[in-house]
């Protein structure tokens, strides 16, 4: 059996998976009913073609084969009728059509961009600020949602980093807000802002972000921050503190002062 796909312009589909479904036809939202955009959202996660029976058991795992492999006859047969262009069949399996703009691997290619490139620095953090389909829970989107998101909070972290050697802090700490938004608990996202911080001079801030994540850790975790974190602001807390030499030589004028005065 032949491919099947109706022709369309490169890029005259778009589909976005995060956060949430969303598909554009020709620049026009699309209404996708909930069994289509499982389809169409479990091809499009696959990134190569996946075959009939792996979708049945993913979309219908309570049919029997045979059912569950007649509804999948349907579903398809509706996206090819309602949303031409989007997905392409042959008789074992499906695939996303060639030319639908899929803002997920657009992610995933710009995350491998900015850790392989040092010198690569994306113009806006946004692609990297949503989850996956945030409200779906099918197992099949649980696990591919927790490798996108480790995708995308190393490249805030990398790119948070790479700013502050740029010596863009605004930047950077805009970046590592980001990171830690995402996931407060995360160790080398608050690490990403606390250096952030410090970088742009702001001591009170990077101290008041460690102190916060120090609760929350304790509270959420009952464990403390690690090691390295710590240090990182305790050496700039003592690097920000006059030595003892210098507060006597600085405060000598001002007790004789005092005591002349009496």
């Amino acid at each position: 059996m032949t491919d099947t796909a109706s022709p369309v312009g490169e890029h005259t589909v778009a589909l976005r998976l995060a956060p949430e479904f969303s598909l554009t036809l020709q620049g026009h939202t699309q209404i996708v009913p909930s069994t289509g955009q499982r389809l169409i959202a479990c091809v499009a996660l696959a990134d190569r073609p996946t075959s009939r029976p792996t979708l049945v058991a993913r979309l219908w795992p309570d049919l029997e084969p045979g059912r569950g492999a007649a509804a999948l006859r349907s579903s398809l047969w509706q996206v090819r009728r309602k949303l031409p262009g989007v997905l392409s069949t042959d008789s074992q399996t499906v695939r996303l059509s060639t030319g639908v703009a899929l803002d997920y691997l657009a992610t995933i290619q710009a995350a491998r961009g900015v850790e392989d490139d040092e010198r690569a620095v994306v113009p806006t953090a946004e692609p990297f600020l949503h989850d996956l389909l945030v409200e779906w829970q099918e197992e099949w989107v649980v696990v591919e949602r927790e490798r996108y998101r480790q995708i995308r909070l190393h490249a805030l972290e990398t790119l948070s980093h790479r700013l502050v050697r740029l010596r863009r802090t605004a930047a950077a700490i805009e970046v590592g807000l980001a990171a830690v938004a995402a996931d407060p608990l995360r160790e080398t996202a608050q690490r990403a802002l606390i250096e952030a911080h410090l970088a742009d001079g702001n001591l009170s801030e990077a101290v008041r972000e460690y102190r916060s994540y120090t609760t929350l850790l304790l509270d959420t975790l009952d464990v403390a921050p690690g090691r390295s974190l710590t240090m990182l602001v305790s050496e700039a807390l003592a690097s920000s503190r006059p030595s003892a030499r210098h507060y006597t030589e600085r405060s000598a004028p001002i007790r004789a002062h005092s005591l002349a005065a009496r």
